[in-house]
């Protein structure tokens, strides 16, 4: 049973780890796109409106819009920040640990 378990894994998985520049069925989502961790995501962020809903690969946020830090989770309420700026927030040891703290994105050269 094992060996058809993981024949049919890497038949499943085989398209989507081909090439980089291909979207794949696991990697390489592109926005709109259900996924599970900001990883599969070609923005880098796996986001959902609420616990309860679906997670979507989104667009990075961009400067002077909410964002997350980066999280262990790897999925988001608020995406984090496109390259070059940072999130300004407050960590918490709550925030972190529900998903929760929130910031806004700036020009990490200011």
């Amino acid at each position: 049973v094992l060996p058809a378990c993981l024949f049919l894994a890497l038949v499943l998985l085989a398209p989507a780890l081909s090439t980089q520049e291909e979207r794949g069925l696991v990697f390489n989502l592109e926005i709109g796109e259900l996924c599970m961790q900001s990883a599969q995501c070609k923005s880098g962020c796996c986001h959902r409106v609420s616990g309860l809903s679906l997670a979507r690969c989104a667009p990075k946020a961009a400067e002077f819009q909410e964002c997350s830090p980066w999280s262990i989770y790897g999925v988001y309420y608020k995406c984090p920040c496109e390259s070059g700026l940072a999130c300004d927030v407050d960590k918490t040891i709550v925030g972190s640990i529900t998903n929760s703290d929130f910031g806004v994105c700036k020009d990490s050269q200011d």
